[in-house]
């Protein structure tokens, strides 16, 4: 199942969603119970990437601020 990124655009919440691929149901924010959301682009990053985590030259995410 893919994780799917939202953020809430009533509160600002950032949270992630597990959904079945052809799943079509309501996502709600876990904070504020809104259905106003943004999908946000998620990142894959499989093992042998030469980043941590793909903001940051570094290579792991301990060297993030």
């Amino acid at each position: 199942m893919p994780i799917y990124e939202f953020t809430c655009k009533n509160c600002g919440e950032s949270f992630e969603q597990l959904c079945p691929v052809n799943w079509r149901g309501a996502v709600t924010c876990p904070n504020c119970k809104a259905d106003n959301l943004e999908k946000m682009i998620s990142r894959f990053n499989g093992a042998g990437s030469s980043s941590g985590c793909g903001s940051c030259s570094g290579k792991n995410c301990g060297s993030c601020k």
